[in-house]
């Protein structure tokens, strides 16, 4: 077996409410390079192992019924990572779209993207536009995948389609406020992320959901990715669970 392959887990929810699941989960997938180098193997073997827990977790999220997944794939920082590592990067999004559109449009699930997709290889555009046309009118979990994406670059093309409905004479600036603000931006129309989890321990948002995140409740973990498993992901939303969540006035209890 491939050091990335995944053995079938016995997966153990039964102490999950599933009347207070979380209805976005927001995922920054972080240690597929650590990972690799503690078993010797080149960095691009992480990466490969990262596409195996995405699968998964993907899959669990459709199962317990979350609404909205959404994984940081690919930054506006990540660009500056080595050419070969940044091409393997682009393959592996390519092989994973086409490998897993049949299922993941068999299970409902609707794929959309977050983040400047022109500048993407011609044939990830591709496969991205394939996958987003044929599952955009399913009702299952909205897959959305963080391409090229940044959130201060996100926040600034708010801003800029905002200035351009003022200077146009349709809103008023004093009719700015932050449903003006939020429809705006990538995610416009869904629920902002309710449990953000990052993966390896690390503690930094790393420019991810920055306007969306304001109340989420932050779980990380010390998994590195391609050890974050369905069980992982369970544990992460117990742990969710037993927060007080205040968005900033006093606890209920």
């Amino acid at each position: 077996m491939w050091p990335w392959k995944r053995k079938p887990k016995e997966i153990d929810a039964s102490d999950l409410d599933l009347a207070r699941l979380p209805r976005h989960i927001a995922i920054i997938m972080d240690g597929n390079g650590r990972w690799a180098r503690k078993r010797g193997l080149p960095r691009t073997m992480g990466h490969r192992a990262g596409v195996e827990a995405l699968r998964a977790i993907v899959k669990e999220c459709s199962r317990l019924g979350i609404e909205v997944l959404t994984v940081y794939a690919f930054s506006t920082e990540n660009w500056r990572r080595p050419k070969e590592e940044v091409g393997v990067l682009m393959s592996l999004l390519t092989e994973y779209l086409r490998r897993e559109l049949d299922e993941l449009h068999a299970n409902q699930v609707v794929v959309r993207s977050l983040g400047g997709l022109s500048e993407l290889p011609l044939e990830a555009q591709i496969e991205l536009k394939k996958a987003l046309e044929r599952t955009r009118k399913n009702n299952g979990l909205i897959l959305n995948l963080a391409l090229n994406y940044g959130g201060r670059a996100e926040i600034v093309e708010a801003v800029q389609k905002i200035g351009t409905l003022v200077r146009q004479g349709k809103l008023k600036p004093e009719e700015i406020d932050s449903e003006t603000f939020a429809a705006h931006l990538a995610t416009a129309g869904l629920p902002d992320p309710d449990l953000l989890i990052r993966t390896s321990g690390e503690m930094r948002l790393s420019n991810f959901l920055l306007w969306q995140l304001a109340y989420s409740e932050i779980v990380v973990v010390p998994e590195l990715w391609p050890d974050f498993n369905e069980h992982c992901l369970n544990e992460a939303i117990k742990a969710y669970q037993k927060r007080d969540r205040r968005f900033g006035g006093l606890s209920g209890s």
